[in-house]
């Protein structure tokens, strides 16, 4: 992390900064078990750090009569009640890096495939100016794991792709960092992560610093 090439940490939310996957599994089961359909374990394993509109589109091919809107608007409500109700988990050490590399004058950039409003409630939940700029899955024309999510995050601080570390949990969200040409960091959550899909594998966070 002293690494004068470095200029700044692209972070994902989900699974990485907050330990918020089980809501976003228990409000897909609860819409599945409505409709009477079976989560098999590749699909539960698919949609881990995918993008929600891709994740709808296959709860459409799966049966749910719903549209793309509704079934994002209705995971939307369900996950940020989920938060109101047990409040935010935190990853651990996600706090404290974010802490020390906004000491260092790292800039960090918030890089989610989580709508927008659920998106902002976790950086209201950090100290003002944790992260300089955030880009949500709603705002993207493509979402993980294509690159240009983490691209936009490096534009929008101003900094090129090759010198921006990514931290990512899932499979989805590290195939998107490597495509953008950042330095991408896994740090397994809920699913093991392959050591060939990232520069690096962190077992977690805790204790890290800048």
């Amino acid at each position: 992390m002293t690494d004068p090439a470095l200029s700044a940490v692209l972070w994902d939310m989900d699974g990485t900064i907050i330990d918020s996957e089980p809501l976003w599994i228990e409000a897909e089961t609860e819409m599945l078990d409505h409709y009477g359909i079976a989560m098999s374990e590749a699909t539960h394993r698919m949609l881990i750090g995918s993008g929600l509109t891709a994740a709808a589109e296959l709860f459409r091919e799966l049966g749910v009569p719903l549209t793309v809107d509704e079934i994002l608007a209705e995971w939307e409500h369900r996950v940020g009640l989920g938060m109101l109700e047990a409040g935010v988990l935190w990853r651990p050490g996600a706090r404290e890096l974010l802490a020390s590399l906004g000491a260092a004058g790292i800039p960090c950039a918030l890089v989610t495939m989580s709508t927008r409003p659920l998106a902002d409630r976790v950086v209201e939940m950090l100290p003002a100016g944790t992260f300089s700029a955030s880009v949500t899955g709603d705002e993207v024309e493509h979402e993980k794991p294509h690159p240009e999510p983490y691209l936009r995050g490096a534009e929008a601080l101003g900094v090129p792709i090759e010198r921006c570390l990514v931290i990512e949990d899932s499979p989805t969200g590290l195939r998107s960092a490597v495509a953008s040409g950042a330095v991408s960091i896994g740090v397994p959550n809920l699913v093991d992560l392959d050591p060939s899909a990232a520069d690096e594998l962190w077992p977690t966070l805790d204790g890290l610093g800048a």
